[in-house]
């Protein structure tokens, strides 16, 4: 059965490392639902989080195949229960919309916060699951919005382990 799958990937810093990756997944048909590269921890490691939609058994051999890529420290897989997981998303409106007093009812409603005013527009800033961010862009409609943008994954594990502790036992 089909469902999301997080991968993180621990790597050196590298060009063409994503590219790399990305051509496993596309060799075997898997579209990346969401990615997010960033420091990690431990000084020089960067992370990688991808979200696959795929089977069990395929994200098992997908891992095995990045961790073949000479620049990657360990993947790791993780069901979504195993994780804490949010998404960033930013929406841009008129700034006419704060006038009626309803766009910061709709704000506050969805907990979201008022970012930076101008004597054109609003930003503003929501966190949290695709579908809440989701569902304030679409409340966000009968005001008009001009510009929507949201990130991927930001992925945090529920085990204890940690990719320093793997490192220590690995050498």
């Amino acid at each position: 059965m089909e469902k999301l799958y997080n991968i993180s990937v621990f790597t050196e810093n590298h060009i063409g490392l994503l590219n790399r990756i990305t051509v496993i997944l596309t060799r075997r048909h898997l579209n990346i639902e969401s990615l997010t590269t960033s420091e990690s921890e431990l000084e020089g490691v960067f992370r990688y989080t991808i979200v696959i939609k795929t089977t069990r058994e395929q994200v098992d051999k997908v891992v095995k195949q990045i961790e073949k890529l000479i620049d990657v420290l360990k993947a790791f897989v993780y069901e979504d229960e195993d994780v804490v997981f949010q998404e960033l998303a930013l929406y841009k409106v008129g700034v006419q919309a704060l006038l009626s007093g309803e766009l910061e009812k709709v704000i506050r409603h969805s907990h979201a916060r008022i970012l930076h005013v101008t004597p054109e527009y609003v930003i503003i800033e929501k966190t949290g699951y695709r579908e809440e961010t989701q569902q304030l862009l679409s409340d966000l409609e009968t005001f008009g919005v001009l510009e929507f943008s949201r990130s991927g994954r930001v992925v945090i594990t529920k085990p204890m382990a940690t990719l320093s502790n793997y490192l220590k036992n690995y050498h």
